[in-house]
């Protein structure tokens, strides 16, 4: 008989902490009624759990009680939100019932959809908590959006998922994937999304927050997270809102000169673009789940490294599960209408004029372009030399055995967006793209690092080939050595050297 976890209601998850002796706080609640707060009264035992409630909805009571942050719903709401009833419950009942009680404060700043149904349903939710009593604090926040498309069921939702966390907090704490998983119990990832999530303090110590918002995407929870050149944790929406948009796919394993010069040389190009002239613009790194799977199953070092790596050289990274970028571009559409760049190689747009990938769509090929390239989309491609492209089209390779700099080609003819052939019956729609400047070539690269590729770094690292050092940036090659990624290992000495 297969081993499976009971999935708890809602309400025995709200009574079983009421009936936890030790766990003792305050519901904070502003927006979307208090949910959370009403489904721990009807569970019953509340008192034993429930200090106070509070709902200051008038931004004049708010602000005197929390201070002024810039918005209401927003991660800085909730901060103050959560310092202030934390302290409150210590200053007031620490010398009470300190010794034999673990405070808690659950907070929520929401904005479910209203009444004239324009506004983006979503929230900012979290739970401060003593693992012991008398011991320091520790956190999770996360941010959600709510699908359902009337208000009363978003308040539902709301309700449920604060439960969720509460009791993921209290009980999960040594299972970080039944954590991840529990928060859209009873609700399901059609009705809620959890696009960040973060823990902090003694609780979660063993916690990696990049991992955790990793297992947010590979578990379903969302379908795409953002980490900041320092490693941490983004909230996509406040990353995006109303900016210009460029990115670059790869699998950065690892990330070498080839792939920062094209995100240079393309970055060059968008600024100069009409429509983000005096617009603020991000920039990022992205890398599939199918990216991060391709070996099977999910290696956390190897992501790590890529992240980290990717993060010394200043970049935002990005991690989804859009295979397609049609899929990508809607997604970017979410949270800005601005113009939207997207720098590809020569392999990723044979890739894009393949129509297998659009087998599922009624519209095939031609659906998937109009979805992309419906609102200010441009793509900007970086030539391959043709050698590497035709071991390409052979083996799925890109640069010939044993190439381990672009001078080890002998042709200087270049495959650019002007050249690429593409199947005889999308010729035309080819030949459209680059006359509405849809596609654009990329231009000042640098010629002599075209056969570089993270696949020869690899295979060269792995075969102890100090080669690939030539085709990485230096702090690039200095993290792989100093933390011994991707295989690393010291090259043997030579025969009869000196030990």
């Amino acid at each position: 008989m297969s081993e499976k976890k009971e999935l708890l209601t809602t309400n025995r998850k709200a009574l079983t902490i009421n009936l936890d002796e030790p766990k003792y706080g305050t519901f904070a609640e502003i927006g979307a009624g208090q949910e959370v707060a009403r489904l721990f009264f009807q569970a019953g035992g509340a008192s034993r759990t429930i200090a106070k409630t509070i709902s200051a909805y008038d931004m004049t009571f708010s602000d005197a009680i929390y201070g002024k942050a810039p918005r209401y719903v927003s991660e800085e709401r909730l901060a103050l939100m959560l310092e202030h009833e934390y302290q409150l419950l210590l200053e007031r009942l620490a010398t009470q019932r300190g010794d034999r009680t673990t405070f808690f404060v659950f907070a929520d700043t929401v904005a479910t959809k209203g009444y004239k149904g324009t506004n983006d349903a979503h929230g900012w939710m979290g739970v401060r908590f003593q693992a012991e009593p008398g011991a320091p604090p520790s956190e999770v926040i996360l941010h959600v959006r709510m699908w359902d498309k009337e208000n009363v069921p978003q308040q539902e939702a709301l309700g449920i998922a604060g439960t969720n966390l509460i009791y993921a907090a209290f009980y999960y704490r040594d299972d970080p994937k039944r954590f991840i998983e529990s928060l859209v119990d009873n609700l399901g990832i059609q009705r809620l999304e959890v696009d960040m999530l973060e823990f902090s303090g003694p609780a979660f110590a063993s916690f990696d927050n990049r991992l955790m918002s990793l297992h947010l995407v590979q578990y379903g929870l969302t379908n795409a997270v953002m980490f900041g050149p320092k490693g941490q944790v983004l909230q996509p929406s406040e990353v995006l809102y109303h900016k210009a948009v460029l990115v670059e796919r790869g699998s950065f394993r690892p990330v070498t000169h080839v792939n920062i010069d094209m995100l240079n040389c393309a970055t060059a190009q968008f600024v100069q673009e009409k429509q983000v002239k005096g617009k603020e613009v991000v920039v990022l790194l992205e890398i599939t789940m199918n990216n991060l799977l391709a070996a099977g199953a999910l290696d956390a070092r190897d992501f790590l490294s890529r992240v980290d790596l990717l993060g010394e050289l200043g970049f935002t990274v990005m991690i989804s599960n859009y295979p397609e970028y049609y899929r990508l571009i809607s997604y970017f559409r979410r949270y800005t209408k601005e113009m939207i760049g997207v720098v590809l190689g020569i392999n990723n747009l044979v890739e894009i004029f393949d129509e297998k990938y659009y087998e599922h769509l009624e519209g095939g090929i031609l659906e998937s372009f109009g979805r992309m390239f419906r609102n200010a989309v441009k793509l900007y491609i970086y030539p391959m030399r043709q050698e590497a492209y035709d071991r390409y089209l052979i083996d799925g390779s890109f640069a010939a055995p044993g190439a381990a700099v672009g001078h080890a080609f002998a042709s200087s003819v270049l495959i650019t967006a002007k050249n690429l052939r593409v199947a005889d019956h999308l010729r035309n729609l080819y030949q459209h793209l680059l006359e509405n400047q849809y596609l654009d070539c990329i231009a000042g690269f640098d010629r002599d690092i075209l056969g570089m590729s993270s696949k020869e770094v690899l295979r060269l690292i792995q075969e102890r080939n100090p080669a690939w050092e030539q085709m990485v940036p230096s702090t690039v090659a200095s993290a792989i050595e100093a933390r011994h990624l991707f295989g690393y290992e010291a090259a043997a000495a030579p025969a009869g050297a000196a030990k």
